[in-house]
Protein backbone atom coordinates (compact mmCIF):
# COMPACT_ATOMS: atom_id res chain seq x y z
CA UNK A 1 0.00 0.00 0.00
CA UNK A 2 1.33 3.37 -1.67
CA UNK A 3 1.66 5.77 1.82
CA UNK A 4 2.22 8.77 -0.80
CA UNK A 5 5.03 11.60 -0.85
CA UNK A 6 7.59 11.29 1.42
CA UNK A 7 8.01 14.81 1.91
CA UNK A 8 10.89 16.14 3.87
CA UNK A 9 11.35 19.37 4.57
CA UNK A 10 15.07 20.53 3.41
CA UNK A 11 16.35 23.96 5.87
CA UNK A 12 19.10 26.68 5.69
CA UNK A 13 18.99 29.88 7.80
CA UNK A 14 21.29 33.06 7.26
CA UNK A 15 22.11 34.99 10.31
CA UNK A 16 23.11 38.13 11.47
CA UNK A 17 26.75 37.45 11.62
CA UNK A 18 29.98 40.23 12.23
CA UNK A 19 33.55 40.08 11.24
CA UNK A 20 34.58 39.32 14.34
CA UNK A 21 32.37 39.81 18.18
CA UNK A 22 29.00 41.34 17.78
CA UNK A 23 28.79 44.86 18.92
CA UNK A 24 27.73 45.16 22.75
CA UNK A 25 24.03 43.79 22.78
CA UNK A 26 23.94 42.17 19.85
CA UNK A 27 23.05 38.73 19.18
CA UNK A 28 23.40 36.26 15.88
CA UNK A 29 19.47 36.21 14.87
CA UNK A 30 17.93 34.13 11.90
CA UNK A 31 17.41 36.62 8.98
CA UNK A 32 16.31 34.33 6.24
CA UNK A 33 14.96 30.94 6.27
CA UNK A 34 15.62 28.75 3.07
CA UNK A 35 13.23 25.85 2.59
CA UNK A 36 13.43 22.92 -0.32
CA UNK A 37 11.04 20.68 -0.28
CA UNK A 38 11.79 17.12 -1.29
CA UNK A 39 9.40 14.16 -2.41
CA UNK A 40 12.07 10.93 -1.50
CA UNK A 41 9.72 8.40 -3.48
CA UNK A 42 9.68 10.27 -6.14
CA UNK A 43 13.31 11.42 -6.39
CA UNK A 44 13.06 15.20 -6.85
CA UNK A 45 12.57 18.99 -5.43
CA UNK A 46 9.37 19.73 -5.73
CA UNK A 47 9.00 23.52 -4.12
CA UNK A 48 11.57 25.95 -2.80
CA UNK A 49 10.93 29.14 -0.45
CA UNK A 50 12.35 32.14 0.95
CA UNK A 51 11.29 33.40 4.35
CA UNK A 52 12.68 37.11 5.12
CA UNK A 53 13.08 37.50 9.00
CA UNK A 54 13.00 40.87 10.48
CA UNK A 55 16.03 40.93 13.29
CA UNK A 56 14.57 42.06 16.40
CA UNK A 57 18.22 42.09 18.81
CA UNK A 58 20.83 43.11 16.02
CA UNK A 59 21.22 44.36 12.26
CA UNK A 60 22.51 43.27 9.26
CA UNK A 61 26.58 44.45 9.16
CA UNK A 62 28.07 44.84 5.89
CA UNK A 63 30.03 42.04 6.43
CA UNK A 64 26.60 40.00 6.58
CA UNK A 65 25.26 42.03 3.46
CA UNK A 66 28.91 41.18 1.45
CA UNK A 67 28.68 37.18 2.63
CA UNK A 68 24.98 36.80 2.41
CA UNK A 69 23.98 39.39 -0.19
CA UNK A 70 20.76 40.37 2.42
CA UNK A 71 20.94 44.42 2.78
CA UNK A 72 19.65 46.00 5.96
CA UNK A 73 16.42 47.27 3.79
CA UNK A 74 15.47 43.81 2.44
CA UNK A 75 15.09 41.86 5.93
CA UNK A 76 13.45 45.09 7.48
CA UNK A 77 10.65 43.91 4.92
CA UNK A 78 10.26 40.55 6.54
CA UNK A 79 8.14 39.04 9.02
CA UNK A 80 8.80 38.85 12.80
CA UNK A 81 10.72 35.31 13.62
CA UNK A 82 7.15 34.13 15.32
CA UNK A 83 5.74 34.52 11.83
CA UNK A 84 8.54 32.94 10.19
CA UNK A 85 7.84 29.84 12.68
CA UNK A 86 3.97 29.85 11.99
CA UNK A 87 4.32 30.10 8.62
CA UNK A 88 6.89 26.65 9.06
CA UNK A 89 4.27 25.33 10.64
CA UNK A 90 1.02 25.95 8.49
CA UNK A 91 2.05 26.07 5.52
CA UNK A 92 5.13 23.86 5.49
CA UNK A 93 3.92 20.65 7.91
CA UNK A 94 6.93 21.72 10.24
CA UNK A 95 5.52 20.18 13.00
CA UNK A 96 5.39 16.22 11.47
CA UNK A 97 6.86 16.76 8.27
CA UNK A 98 10.72 15.11 8.72
CA UNK A 99 13.31 18.10 8.38
CA UNK A 100 17.38 17.83 7.83
CA UNK A 101 19.84 20.87 7.09
CA UNK A 102 24.05 20.57 6.30
CA UNK A 103 25.10 20.20 10.17
CA UNK A 104 23.71 20.93 13.49
CA UNK A 105 23.32 25.00 13.17
CA UNK A 106 19.83 25.37 11.81
CA UNK A 107 18.65 23.31 14.44
CA UNK A 108 20.75 24.90 17.54
CA UNK A 109 19.66 28.17 16.15
CA UNK A 110 16.00 27.41 16.03
CA UNK A 111 16.23 26.08 19.66
CA UNK A 112 18.26 28.96 21.04
CA UNK A 113 15.90 31.50 18.99
CA UNK A 114 12.85 29.96 19.89
CA UNK A 115 14.33 29.81 23.49
CA UNK A 116 15.02 33.33 23.66
CA UNK A 117 11.83 34.87 22.06
CA UNK A 118 9.21 31.95 23.77
CA UNK A 119 8.68 31.06 20.60
CA UNK A 120 7.03 27.43 20.04
CA UNK A 121 9.45 25.20 18.63
CA UNK A 122 8.41 25.28 14.74
CA UNK A 123 9.24 21.50 14.40
CA UNK A 124 8.15 17.92 15.62
CA UNK A 125 9.61 16.23 18.34
CA UNK A 126 13.09 14.77 17.41
CA UNK A 127 11.41 11.00 18.77
CA UNK A 128 8.98 11.55 16.19
CA UNK A 129 10.12 13.58 13.31
CA UNK A 130 13.54 14.26 14.06
CA UNK A 131 15.83 16.27 12.52
CA UNK A 132 18.67 15.25 10.20
CA UNK A 133 22.37 16.25 9.93
CA UNK A 134 23.02 15.84 6.12
CA UNK A 135 26.49 16.21 6.74
CA UNK A 136 27.09 13.94 8.88
CA UNK A 137 25.19 11.43 6.89
CA UNK A 138 27.23 12.17 3.73
CA UNK A 139 30.44 12.12 5.47
CA UNK A 140 29.53 8.32 6.53
CA UNK A 141 28.19 7.62 2.96
CA UNK A 142 31.22 9.02 0.82
CA UNK A 143 33.80 7.58 3.67
CA UNK A 144 35.11 10.89 4.22
CA UNK A 145 37.36 11.61 7.46
CA UNK A 146 36.35 15.15 7.71
CA UNK A 147 33.13 16.75 7.53
CA UNK A 148 32.73 19.08 3.97
CA UNK A 149 30.82 21.97 4.14
CA UNK A 150 28.17 22.49 1.47
CA UNK A 151 29.92 23.68 -1.36
CA UNK A 152 32.68 20.86 -1.45
CA UNK A 153 29.95 18.10 -0.88
CA UNK A 154 28.40 19.16 -4.06
CA UNK A 155 32.16 18.94 -5.26
CA UNK A 156 32.51 15.40 -4.09
CA UNK A 157 28.95 14.13 -5.67
CA UNK A 158 29.66 15.68 -9.00
CA UNK A 159 26.39 18.31 -8.55
CA UNK A 160 26.72 22.12 -9.47
CA UNK A 161 26.29 24.63 -6.70
CA UNK A 162 22.86 26.72 -8.09
CA UNK A 163 22.38 30.23 -7.28
CA UNK A 164 24.53 32.17 -4.48
CA UNK A 165 26.40 30.80 -1.65
CA UNK A 166 24.97 31.50 1.65
CA UNK A 167 21.93 32.41 0.67
CA UNK A 168 19.51 30.22 2.85
CA UNK A 169 16.88 29.78 -0.24
CA UNK A 170 19.84 28.33 -2.59
CA UNK A 171 21.32 26.93 -0.37
CA UNK A 172 18.88 24.69 0.67
CA UNK A 173 17.90 23.58 -2.40
CA UNK A 174 21.49 23.05 -3.27
CA UNK A 175 21.36 20.96 0.48
CA UNK A 176 18.08 18.77 -1.12
CA UNK A 177 20.23 18.28 -4.31
CA UNK A 178 22.84 16.50 -1.60
CA UNK A 179 19.81 15.24 0.24
CA UNK A 180 18.70 13.52 -3.12
CA UNK A 181 21.88 12.11 -4.10
CA UNK A 182 22.03 10.22 -0.85
CA UNK A 183 18.74 8.85 -0.94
Amino acid sequence: MDSGPALVNVVDVEATCWDGQPPAGAVSEIIEIGLTVVDLAARRRVSRHGILVRPARSEVSAFCTELTGLTPAQVAGGVTFAEACRILTDEHDARTRPWASWGDYDRKQFDRQCRATGTPYPFGRPAEHGHTNAKAVFTEAYGLRKRPGMAGALESAGLPLEGRHHRGEDDAWNIAALVLDLA
